[in-house]
C-alpha cells in the first residue's frame, strides 16, 4: 500500500497555491466591491469550502496527470520532470484508481456542501454550479485520460484558464456577493494568465519527451521559441488586466504598488530565456509563489 507521503507527493503540493490563489482573489473582490457579507460567517465559509473544492481538482487532476501520462507512456525514463509516483513504482494502478475515485468523490462532496449548504443559492443558480462542478471534475480527468485527452491536443491551456482563472475567481466572486460584475473577468482573466503560465513552464519542460511521445501540447504545436513569447505574453496580459482593473474602479494610487512586483517574473523571464528546456524545473515553484505574492499584494492594497 502507497505510503501517506508518496501521495503527497503524487498531490504535488507545489501546485495547491495556485489553485487556492483564485479564490483568494475573488475574495479579495468581493469584499472590496460588496463589504457586507463579511458580516456573517456565510461568506467565511463560502470562501473556505470554495478554497477547499479548487485545492481537491488541483489534486485531481494531477493524480489523473500521473495515471493518464503513465498509461500512455509518456512518464518514460526519458522525461526530465520530477519523477511522478506511477513512474516509479510507488504507486500501482490499483492504488491510483482508488485514489482517483476518492479525490473524486471528496471533490463532489466538498462542492456540494459549498452550493447547496453554505452558499445560499436558487434553484436557477444551483443548476448553474452543479454543472459548472460536475464539468469541472471531468475535465480534471479528461486532461489526459480516455482515448482522446484534450491536454493530448494542445487544450490543457484553455481549460487551465477556464476553471483555475474565470471560474474560480469570477465564481467565487458570484457565491460570495450574488451579483455579476463583468469587470471581474479581468482579475479573474490575470489568474488564467498566471496559471496558464506555470502550465507552460511544465510543458516547455517537458518538450522534447512529450513530443517524441506524440503529447502534442501547445508548447510541442508552438515549438520553444514561440512558446517563449507565448509566456512573456502571459505575463504582460496578467499585469494589464490587473491594471486596467483598477483604474475601472478608480483605486487609490497606492493600489498599483502591485506592479513592483512584475521585476520578479521579468528577472525569471531573462533566466527562462537563458536557461535549457530540461532544467526549467525551479521556475515552476517560483512562477506559483510569484503568482501568489500578486494576489497577496494586490488584494491588501485594494482593501487598505
Amino acid at each position: 500500500m502507497a505510503k501517506f507521503q508518496t501521495w503527497v507527493k503524487a498531490a504535488r503540493p507545489r501546485t495547491v497555491l495556485l489553485s487556492f490563489s483564485g479564490v483568494l482573489l475573488g475574495g479579495f473582490l468581493a469584499i472590496n466591491q460588496v463589504p457586507e457579507p463579511v458580516e456573517g460567517p456565510a461568506f467565511w465559509l463560502t470562501l473556505l469550502f470554495a478554497a477547499l473544492t479548487a485545492i481537491l481538482l488541483q489534486i485531481l487532476s494531477n493524480l489523473a496527470n500521473d495515471y493518464g501520462d503513465f498509461k500512455k507512456g509518456t512518464d518514460s525514463a526519458k522525461r526530465v520532470g520530477p519523477q511522478r509516483e506511477m513512474q516509479s513504482g510507488a504507486i500501482t494502478e490499483k492504488e491510483m484508481k482508488r485514489g482517483l475515485a476518492v479525490t473524486a468523490g471528496l471533490c463532489f462532496i466538498s462542492g456540494a456542501l459549498l452550493i447547496f449548504v453554505f452558499a445560499g443559492l436558487t434553484w436557477q443558480e444551483l443548476a448553474v454550479f452543479a454543472a459548472l462542478g460536475i464539468g469541472a471534475v471531468l475535465a480534471a480527468l479528461l486532461y489526459t485520460l480516455g482515448k482522446r485527452p484534450y491536454g493530448y491536443r494542445g487544450l490543457g491551456d484553455l481549460y487551465c484558464f477556464l476553471f483555475f482563472g474565470w471560474a474560480a475567481v469570477a465564481g467565487t466572486f458570484y457565491l460570495a456577493t450574488k451579483s455579476l460584475d463583468f469587470s471581474v473577468l479581468l482579475p479573474a482573466s490575470a489568474m488564467g494568465f498566471l496559471s496558464n503560465a506555470v502550465l507552460n513552464i511544465n510543458n516547455m519542460r517537458d518538450y522534447e519527451n512529450d513530443k517524441a511521445s506524440g503529447k502534442n501540447s501547445l508548447v510541442v504545436k508552438l515549438g520553444l521559441k514561440k512558446a517563449f513569447i507565448y509566456h512573456c505574453l502571459l505575463i504582460g496580459g496578467a499585469f494589464v488586466c490587473l491594471t486596467v482593473y483598477l483604474v475601472l474602479h478608480q483605486a487609490a494610487w497606492y493600489s498599483y504598488l502591485f506592479l513592483s512586483l512584475s521585476i520578479l517574473f521579468i528577472k525569471d523571464l531573462i533566466a527562462i530565456k537563458m536557461t535549457k528546456p530540461e532544467q526549467l524545473d525551479p521556475f515552476l515553484g517560483r512562477q506559483v509563489k510569484h503568482s501568489f505574492l500578486v494576489v497577496m499584494v494586490y488584494g491588501i492594497l485594494l482593501l487598505v
